[in-house]
């Protein structure tokens, strides 16, 4: 009896041992591709809600996944805020990283999945969209449907939304505020604010300077009518076909501009309440399409990616 309780206690210890050798040995240390996957779609949105979303997870369950996957790898890979995520050096060395990690996963995937949907497809979108949106859903199409071709057209929000009515684009992607005047879904919302520099003085210069995209774009239309409505002067200081165009010239001071407020950060900040600069409306981020088989697979694939969960609010 004595000797089965030696024995015992020696497997106890030696599994305790080898317990001690999976955590702390690196080679034992395995990656969680979930976890990757929601660390990809903030770097991507900018948001832990709306990469909650895309991922189909609560925000809190994406920051602890977050929280362990800094623990894994013993850095920090992004810093955060009430308002702003940014990434860190070692979060920006893990990006790379866990892209082409996902991508051979989904690679992999893909050879015993095959989607019987092929051909080309031609989409629109502006220029902020097609290097901050455009992207993430292009590898997400090539990851689900891979026989699928997409031809992609960059231009302002008016005529990617005159490519869906004129019949010379399948699918378009584009900003904009109010009511849409044609048939489209709402990916998401945010507010357009007022932006400036922090500490700046471009703001109290009168007639107001203004940064401003070229003739077509939401944000331009708003911006005008809201300050012709109040009665406020203002003339086009800077104008750039990106918004971050327009951010280098509130960084040097030169304007102001209505912009959306993920775009905030240390140096630019909302303009203080006290200029009384006129409320600006919603920019919707909206997706139409042609009725096209393979536009709509696309956008069920865009709107199942970002439908926020319940209890999850989309920004």
């Amino acid at each position: 009896m004595l000797r089965k309780t030696i024995c015992s206690y020696d497997m106890m210890q030696e599994s305790e041992t080898l317990d001690i050798v999976e955590v702390r040995d690196p080679a034992n240390r395995t990656l969680n591709l979930d976890a990757l996957r929601s660390f990809v779609a903030i770097c991507e949105t900018g948001s832990f809600r709306r990469a909650a979303a895309r991922v189909h997870k609560s925000p809190s369950a994406v920051s602890l996944q977050i929280g362990k996957l800094e623990e894994l790898l013993g850095a920090r890979l992004l810093d955060r805020d009430a308002r702003h995520v940014a990434l860190t050096g070692q979060g920006e060395t893990l990006l790379g990283q866990a892209r082409r990690l996902l991508g051979l996963n989904d690679e992999t995937l893909a050879l015993f999945r095959r989607s019987p949907l092929a051909g080309r497809l031609c989409l629109s979108a502006p220029h902020d969209l097609g290097v901050t949106l455009v992207p993430s859903l292009l590898r997400r199409l090539a990851e689900v449907h891979p026989g699928v071709h997409v031809d992609v057209r960059l231009g302002t929000s008016e005529a990617v939304q005159k490519g869906i009515t004129d019949g010379s684009v399948n699918l378009a992607l584009f900003n904009d505020v109010g009511k849409s005047t044609i048939r489209t879904q709402d990916l998401f919302s945010e507010p357009l604010k007022w932006l400036v520099l922090n500490g700046g003085g471009a703001v109290q210069k009168d007639p107001l300077p203004l940064a401003v995209a070229e003739a077509g774009c939401a944000w331009r239309d708003a911006a005008l009518n809201a300050l012709q409505t109040a009665g406020r002067t203002y003339r086009v200081a800077y104008s750039s076909d990106t918004s971050m165009g327009q951010a280098a010239a509130l960084r040097a001071d030169l304007a102001v501009a209505a912009l959306p407020l993920s775009l905030a950060d240390h140096d630019l900040v909302e303009a203080p309440s006290h200029y009384d600069l006129p409320q600006l409306p919603l920019t919707h981020i909206r997706v139409a399409d042609d009725g096209s088989e393979l536009a709509r697979a696309f956008v069920a694939l865009i709107t199942a990616d970002m439908r926020p969960r319940p209890g999850v609010a989309a920004e």
